[in-house]
């Protein structure tokens, strides 16, 4: 395939991994994942370091494009923000009208790209065995976290900002899910909303350190116990279905920054008894085409990024 070609794909890969991340609960890293851009992804990550800042105080940019990997971040970031900028509305509408199909999709997605990066792993050994329910129990847990509420002060906003980006590369939890949990994000939406550039400024500072950090983490995870981490992550994704679950029912509300009510507890159950604990349909046969949607979209990518190896 032609460099042209080649961007494209990337871009439209970006462009999953932003629509993914619009969604409470799911990752565009389980989208990286499963289309094999994950490790050169944090690769590119981490070549931002002292050398790369050289080349570019000595206005060396074609040697800094070089360095960070540009011709592969730039199309794929890209994509990212395009499909944020594009599909926010669209997603935000399909949660609050459509939210059972939307969970569904995403239900699917997540399970069939758990099950082909399973697939990657070459060699199995017991501590590969036993790290895919470390994984489950993990993101289970971690879903189930309830909400606290930390003081808005400089180094917690710089702590949110660091922790939330993680969920960014890590696959299964997203950063928004993370910040609800440490009660920062309509703080953080409020910042967007007032302009309150400092807050702001604080908080991407302790992304920016987050991310070259953790990319660091899981790049020497991948390189040294490559089977291990793949099956953690699988695990991790799988334990994280748990949020994203489409039959809930509202346990407590609370009420948001812009006096909106909310829930704030909620407890899975099973789609024959939607209907008896919540007045709702279940509506189970769409719910059902949407996650073979998920599942039969994740396997075209992988074929097509297969199809593309080979080239």
């Amino acid at each position: 395939m032609n460099r042209i070609g080649e961007r494209i794909i990337l871009f439209l890969k970006g462009m999953g991994m932003g629509s993914a991340d619009i969604v409470p609960g799911v990752s565009g890293g389980s989208i990286a994942l499963v289309t094999k851009i994950y490790e050169e992804l944090l690769e590119s990550i981490n070549s931002f370091d002292l050398a790369a800042l050289k080349l570019l105080i000595q206005f060396n940019i074609l040697g800094f494009w070089k360095k960070i990997n540009g011709s592969f971040l730039f199309p794929l970031v890209l994509g990212i923000f395009t499909s944020i900028f594009a599909f926010s509305k669209a997603i935000t509408f399909l949660i609050e009208h459509f939210p059972i199909p939307l969970w569904s999709f995403f239900c699917g997605l997540i399970l069939i790209s758990a099950i082909i990066i399973l697939r990657d792993i070459k060699r199995w050994s017991l501590m590969a065995i036993f790290m895919f329910p470390v994984g489950i129990v993990l993101a289970y847990f971690i879903t189930e976290l309830p909400m606290i509420s930390l003081p808005n002060n400089i180094w917690l906003t710089f702590i949110s900002g660091a922790i939330a980006i993680c969920a960014m590369i890590l696959p299964g939890i997203s950063g928004s899910f993370l910040l609800l949990i440490l009660g920062k994000y309509e703080y953080i939406l409020m910042a967007v909303n007032d302009r309150n550039f400092l807050v702001l400024g604080i908080f991407a500072l302790g992304c920016v350190t987050g991310l070259l950090l953790f990319s660091r983490v899981i790049s020497w995870f991948l390189k040294n116990f490559h089977g291990l981490t793949l099956s953690f992550l699988s695990g991790f994704m799988i334990g994280s279905i748990n949020k994203i679950w489409p039959w809930k029912k509202v346990l407590t509300y609370r009420i948001s920054s812009m006096g909106i009510q909310k829930p704030l507890l909620t407890e899975n159950i099973l789609p024959h008894i939607y209907l008896a604990e919540t007045g709702e349909e279940p509506a189970f046969l769409v719910a059902i085409l949407a996650f073979l949607i998920g599942v039969v979209l994740v396997v075209g990518i992988e074929r097509l990024a297969q199809s593309i190896s080979k080239e």
